[in-house]
């Protein structure tokens, strides 16, 4: 089973984490007359109420779900020149998830067409 990573949003998953650090620990010293058992217990369930809506924005926001497909030594369907090919595959107001027909552009004619995109409200962040 291949498993395909949205690396934006894994990336601000991971940069919510570290910011969580400092009020976690937070926590914990402030309720460590309670013991380190129930300060931690504390500290996490004042997290999860603070962070479950962060959690919700991160895995439901439109604006990180943007997917752009890589592939090694393709033909550029604009030059024919052989190099990476590049295509969005998916952003807030364009799908192409079962194009059966891709079409991939090298890194040149990908920055052409992404700008052309843009001028036509493709969002592509």
């Amino acid at each position: 089973m291949k498993v395909k990573i949205n690396f934006k949003r894994y990336g601000v998953y991971l940069l919510r984490w570290q910011l969580s650090t400092p009020l976690l620990a937070w926590c914990v010293i402030v309720f460590a007359a309670l013991g380190p058992t129930l300060s931690t217990v504390l500290a996490n369930l004042i997290g999860g109420l603070i962070f479950y809506f962060v959690d919700q924005f991160i895995f439901q926001s439109e604006m990180l779900d943007v997917s752009w497909q890589v592939k090694e030594n393709v033909s550029c369907v604009d030059c024919n020149k052989i190099a990476r090919g590049y295509r969005l595959v998916k952003s807030k107001n364009y799908n192409r998830i079962h194009d059966k027909y891709p079409e991939f552009r090298c890194e040149s004619c990908s920055t052409v067409k992404a700008n052309k995109m843009k001028e036509d409200g493709i969002i592509l962040l």
